[in-house]
């Protein structure tokens, strides 16, 4: 019974909570890109921006998605693309792009409370996506099948009703699935934190910092990241700099990493659901982050010396 009250219902009950606020969200926004559609207005933008996205081998019209991806939550764009024609290929680089790139404006200010400049995260992400977004359209295969959402036989969309009534189609669908990822991300959080596994975690995946370039210190920080997001894992590291478990400088290098590859389960199931490989996802991210961080230490080894990892960034 406490297994039950303290893990399972009070999953339950934040899931249900979080959920209605994410519909709340992405369901007008689904609803206006419907309608978009269905004047011309997508159109009209694809024509406009074919020449900027056909480096990253994506139709113009999907600029949308990732223009909406930058402000909001990742599960708005995620709304938009399963109301979108698309193939697996272009699913995947926008997938990438997405998830590099999402809900800027609240993540950058978190990161920026920890020390680290809104204005270099939010650029870093939007270049690090498009750079993304173009070396994927040099290596992935040219024939990817479609994805799961798919739908087989295009229907028309004639009338006003007709939009209504493929919107309460795919909003139901979506619906379904965030309640489930949501559910089952606070299942996992509420059994990692009731049995004290989160500790041990860390301690294992400390060889693993090593080689993305990040202080072992880092280790119950990265692994928060990865498994909630950047919110909360920036309102630990925060608490985790006034206490002094870790410096400014490491907790900087820590945001650089985690601006590219973060909340890696979450991310990854919404797409995985969706019929995207999750070694590319995986794969891209891992390698970006990896860059980014040896790339951020190079410079400061250039601009500081041999000090520069000591006396903070």
């Amino acid at each position: 019974m406490q297994f039950w009250n303290d893990i399972v219902l009070r999953a339950l009950r934040k899931s249900l909570h979080t959920s209605l606020w994410l519909l709340k969200i992405i369901l007008p926004i689904s609803l206006l890109v419907r309608f978009l559609d269905y004047y011309g207005m997508l159109a009209y933008l694809a024509d406009f921006l074919d020449p900027v996205f056909v480096f990253m081998g994506l139709p113009g019209s999907t600029s949308i998605i990732f223009i909406t991806s930058i402000f909001l939550p990742l599960y708005a764009p995620l709304a938009i693309i399963t109301s979108m024609p698309i193939t697996l290929r272009e699913l995947t680089i926008l997938a990438l792009m997405c998830q590099i790139s999402h809900n800027l404006p609240v993540e950058s200010a978190i990161q920026a409370k920890t020390g680290t400049s809104f204005r270099a995260m939010t650029t870093l992400r939007i270049a690090t996506s498009i750079v993304t977004g173009i070396v994927l359209n040099l290596i992935l295969p040219q024939e990817m099948g479609m994805p799961l959402f798919a739908q087989t036989n295009v229907v028309a969309m004639t009338s006003v009703g007709d939009v209504l009534l493929l919107w309460l189609k795919s909003s139901l669908n979506i619906a379904l699935l965030i309640a489930a990822i949501v559910f089952t991300l606070n299942l996992l959080y509420n059994l990692l934190e009731a049995y004290r596994l989160i500790p041990r975690l860390s301690k294992a995946v400390e060889p693993l910092l090593h080689f993305f370039g990040l202080p072992v210190s880092t280790a119950f920080l990265w692994l928060i990241g990865y498994i909630v997001g950047l919110a909360y894992g920036g309102a630990l590291m925060m608490d985790q700099m006034k206490e002094g478990k870790v410096t400014k400088s490491d907790a900087s290098l820590l945001n650089y990493h985690l601006a590219v590859s973060h909340s890696v389960l979450e991310d990854n199931l919404l797409f995985v659901a969706l019929g995207v490989s999750i070694w590319w996802i995986l794969g891209v991210r891992f390698v970006m982050a990896w860059i980014v961080v040896w790339m951020r230490r190079f410079v400061l080894r250039l601009k500081f010396g041999g000090l520069s990892l000591k006396n903070g960034l």
